[in-house]
This record gives C-alpha cells, sequence and structure tokens, in this order.
C-alpha cells in the first residue's frame, strides 16, 4: 500500500454532489481537497459531449462509461429484471444522462424543511439552484431564476414543432392545465409544456457537473488545480472503504490502476459515489451488524437504516402514430431531444396541487412515445452487500410494484390521463392514434396490469438509500449530511434524499451537495454528528 498523501477533505466521486463540492470548497485557496473518480475524464468523447447521443447512451449502457451489473429479479413484475448501474467516467451519471434539468418542487421541500430544518426550506433551495444555475431560457418569474451560475441551462427548442404543439393541446384538454412557460418556477408546477430545460450549453452541448465545476479554469487534464486552487483529482481510482480511529474517519482506501493506495483526511471525508454510496458505508463497517458479520466486516456502527429505503420512480410508455408531415424535433436543433411534455397530479384528483406525473415526449419516425413516470411511488427496495469484496456487485433489489397501490397509480394514469389525451389528440389530427396500449387494453383491468409489467422499463432515479433523517426516524445521515454514529464523515448525493422528489434527482444531488459545501465553508469547523 503505498501512502502517504493528506489534505483537508477527501470526495469520493465526480457527479453533481461531488464536483460542486470540491469545487466549492477550494475557492478557499487555504483548502486542500483530493477527489477520487473510478473513471477516466472521457469530457472530449463524441458520445458525452453530443447531446444527440444522449438518448443512445441511456440505453447502450457502454462499458467505458458505466459500470456494469444487473438488479435482483423484481418479485413485483413477473421477476423480470433491470441494469444496475450509474456512470463510470469524470461526471459521473451527468455524463450519461437524459440532460433533463428539473429541480424539486416547493411541496417537497416544505416535506424536507419540516423534518430537517430551515436550510432545506423552500426559499433556500431557491436561492441555491440561483447561485448555480445560468438559465438561458424564458421565464414569468425572474426573481426565481439564476443567470450568473456556473451550470449552462438550455431551454429548448426555441421553436417548438406541431407535434410538440399538437400534444400540449391535447393534455391541456384532457387535463384542464393550462400550457406553461418554465416548470421549474415555483409558481407554474403543474401543465403541460413545449419546450424542456436541459443541461446544455447555448449551442447544444451537454452540461455536465464537470463541465460546469471541473472545467479548466478550476482543473488541468491531469487533475490538478490551476491558479492555486489546492485540488487534486485521481483518475481510475475506486474507493475501496473509509478507515477509522475511534470512530472518527481519518483515511481512505482506493485502488488506482490496479494498485491499493491510502490518503488521509484531516477533516472530512465525503461520500458522493450515488448508487455505490452505500455499498461503501457498510465495506467500511457502518450498516446492519448481522450483515456486516456474515461478511466479516467489523462493525463500526449497527445502523439498519443503511440501505433499506430505495426508492426510485416508475417508467411506462404509451405510443400513437402521428401525421408524416409533423416533425419530432426542429431540423436545425437536434440537441432539442423531447416534443413537449407535463407534470400533473394524480389523475384521481386527489391532491391536486402536488406533482405525481411526470409525461415526456419522444418523437422519432411516424411515432410520438409519451414517456409515463410515477413520481410518488410508495414501493421500498434496498441494498445489500454479497461479501466484503469491494468489486463485487451489491445485491440492488428496487422493490418495483411490491406496494399494491403503486400498480393502481400507474393503471390510473392509463385510464385517465392517455386515454384522454389520446381522444383529444385524435380530435386535433386524426393521423395520431393510440396503438400501446390499444384502447380495449386500458378498458380491460388484467390485461392493463400484465401490459404495465411487461412494458416496464427501469430509469436512474435512484434515491435515498441513506436517508437524510434522524435515526429513530429511518436517517443514515443527520440534517448537514453527517454519518449517525461516527466523526468526520459525510453522505452528499441523491442517495441521502429524505423524501422523495418530484423530478429527475440530479438537480436535487446538485443542491445537496452545495448546501454541504457551503455550511462547510461558513462554518470552517468540523461538523459533528448531531444528537436529533
Amino acid at each position: 500500500m503505498t501512502m502517504n498523501r493528506i489534505y483537508d477533505y477527501i470526495v469520493v466521486g465526480t457527479g453533481p454532489a461531488g464536483a460542486v463540492i470540491a469545487k466549492t470548497l477550494t475557492d478557499d485557496k487555504k483548502t486542500s481537497v483530493l477527489l477520487l473518480e473510478a473513471g477516466a475524464n472521457n469530457d472530449k468523447d463524441k458520445p458525452i459531449t453530443d447531446s444527440t447521443m444522449a438518448l443512445e447512451l441511456e440505453e447502450q449502457y457502454y462499458p467505458q462509461y458505466f459500470w456494469q451489473g444487473e438488479g435482483i429479479p423484481q418479485t413485483g413484475l413477473d421477476d423480470r429484471m433491470f441494469e444496475w448501474t450509474t456512470g463510470r467516467l469524470l461526471g459521473g451519471g451527468s455524463s450519461i444522462n437524459g440532460e433533463q434539468y428539473v429541480r424539486p418542487t416547493s411541496a417537497v421541500m416544505k416535506e424536507w424543511e419540516r423534518l430537517l430544518g430551515p436550510q432545506w426550506s423552500p426559499q433556500q433551495a431557491v436561492r441555491r439552484f440561483k447561485e448555480l444555475e445560468k438559465y438561458n431560457g424564458e421565464t414569468d418569474n425572474p426573481a426565481a431564476r439564476g443567470y450568473h451560475g456556473r451550470i449552462d441551462i438550455r431551454q429548448a427548442p426555441n421553436h417548438p414543432t406541431s407535434m410538440a404543439k399538437k400534444l400540449v393541446a391535447a393534455i391541456e384538454k384532457a387535463t384542464g392545465f393550462p400550457e406553461i412557460l418554465d416548470y421549474n418556477d415555483p409558481d407554474t408546477p403543474l401543465g403541460p409544456f413545449s419546450r424542456w430545460q436541459l443541461y446544455q450549453n447555448p449551442n447544444g452541448r451537454r452540461e455536465n457537473s464537470s463541465a460546469a465545476f471541473l472545467s479548466q479554469d478550476i482543473m488541468k487534464p491531469d487533475g490538478r488545480g490551476v491558479n492555486g486552487r489546492r485540488l487534486r483529482v485521481l483518475f481510475n481510482s475506486t474507493a475501496l472503504r473509509v478507515i477509522f480511529s475511534n470512530k472518527r474517519a481519518k483515511a481512505v482506501e482506493f485502488l488506482q490502476d490496479g494498485k491499493q493506495q491510502k490518503a488521509e483526511a484531516r477533516k472530512k471525508i465525503i461520500i458522493s459515489a450515488g448508487i455505490n454510496s452505500a455499498q461503501l458505508l457498510m465495506l467500511s463497517g457502518i450498516g446492519p451488524a448481522s450483515m456486516l458479520r456474515e461478511a466479516g466486516i467489523p462493525c463500526i456502527f449497527n445502523n439498519p437504516n443503511v440501505g433499506r429505503s430505495l426508492r426510485n420512480h416508475t417508467l411506462n410508455f404509451a405510443v400513437f402514430t402521428t401525421n408524416p408531415d409533423d416533425a419530432a424535433l426542429p431540423p436545425n436543433d437536434s440537441n432539442a431531444l423531447y416534443t413537449g411534455g407535463a407534470f400533473l397530479p394524480d389523475p384521481t384528483g386527489s391532491n391536486h396541487e402536488r406533482r405525481a406525473v411526470q409525461m415526456l415526449g419522444l418523437g422519432t419516425e411516424g411515432m410520438l412515445t409519451l414517456t409515463l413516470i410515477y413520481l410518488k411511488p410508495k414501493s421500498r427496495g434496498s441494498i445489500q452487500i454479497q461479501n466484503k469484496d469491494p468489486l463485487k456487485i451489491v445485491l440492488g433489489d428496487e422493490g418495483f410494484m411490491t406496494d399494491p397501490s403503486d400498480m393502481e397509480a400507474v393503471k390510473n394514469i392509463y385510464k385517465i390521463y392517455v386515454k384522454n389525451i389520446a381522444a383529444e389528440l385524435a380530435s386535433i389530427d386524426p393521423s395520431y392514434r393510440l396503438v400501446s396500449p390499444t384502447p380495449d387494453v386500458i378498458d380491460n383491468d388484467h390485461k392493463l396490469e400484465e401490459f404495465i409489467k411487461q412494458n416496464f422499463e427501469h430509469n436512474h432515479h435512484q434515491q435515498s438509500s441513506l436517508r437524510m433523517a434522524p435515526l429513530k426516524r429511518g436517517g443514515v445521515v443527520d440534517r448537514l449530511g453527517g454519518v449517525h454514529g461516527v466523526k468526520n464523515l459525510i453522505v452528499a448525493d441523491a442517495s441521502v434524499i429524505p423524501f422523495t422528489v418530484d423530478g429527475n434527482t440530479s438537480a436535487a444531488a446538485y443542491l445537496i451537495g452545495y448546501t454541504v459545501a457551503k455550511r462547510l465553508l461558513n462554518r470552517g469547523r468540523l461538523f459533528e454528528t448531531e444528537e436529533e
């Protein structure tokens, strides 16, 4: 084992949370940070920079960019299996996702605030997002948007196509919700829209977390900081475990190019490894004592909540024929990617002011696919290690549809929203006809349930496996990310989300990372795990 690197902070992972933490902490030129990335720097590769390849990336899982593996059979979906993966490269999941920028709504942040305190209030969230984003788009509420941050956000396309306009009009008529201009405006969280907000430069190039926070003004190509910034990024460096002394996190063991290495932290170790964060905690001796004992790992702190509350949104589809004269995307803007969309409440009318459904239009040659995401699932999954081998894939069980209410909710999306949207689309243009599922399937409860199981697909909205909450309320970390039961160890990424977000998870990860980093800088002292 090679020694001895010593830094103020060690951060594991370069996704949204890890990248913003490393950059923010090293804005203080007295602070040194080691940032570990398991993959390589692929920021110049065409599949990463070219936004038109974003959807292909999400489907193909190229081994040079993704962790490789599958989750366990899903009992709620006839034992179907899905990929268990995320980005294994600079930028993490932000380098390979579908580029949708969706802030958590005020309704979600109010839940966070009630549980965790004022630093997670809707007002604080808006303030943080304004500091983070550089919005290139239109809004009815400019006071809620940021225009000078580091994350480029492009509203696209400038001129929506006739296909997008027809879909939006149909959703308006079918649901009664008028078209909205800016779904990230806290005042307009619900309704259909023709323009998505994407992590893109104004020219349409992907804006991943490394482009935003580890760019050439921050980091040299070899991973060293510039202009006196005390930042060191190590690529091809997989974290193996955190080392403790008297329950105080002191060092990280990691594998770099086949060699075992070790680095020490004077202040804090921050884990921002996404779906791999739970595994790293358990490998380090924090988790259910019985599981750790069976794996031969000394127990540092017995916390049965570790890996226990995994959540993910459901994902299904409806497919329509279209008018051959209708283009899905503008001919001069294929980077726009999507053909309209909507955020809607539960179709039954319960809690009509809160988001429960996300719709996204995907136009292809002669077809329009409407992606249907249920945002409030009650099903819970888990993450477990198989043994103490850090390179052994975990048992990732996402628990899809194990709570019967989730199946009922998705069926209602088809029975009410899809059926009514199909009718309105056909009245606008008879070329638009629902072909999957067919109307007779929607009207037959048994057939619809079987269709949903077979039509179901997997997204990468995993969250809450290391929930931010008091220990006695199922928590793994405290309100500032400090891991319960130990000192000097923080988790900051989507795995600590306390209540399921009502949209894509990357914006929430940026918020969590930025909030934790700012609090660390502003206090100028160590966080102690809070007694709760």
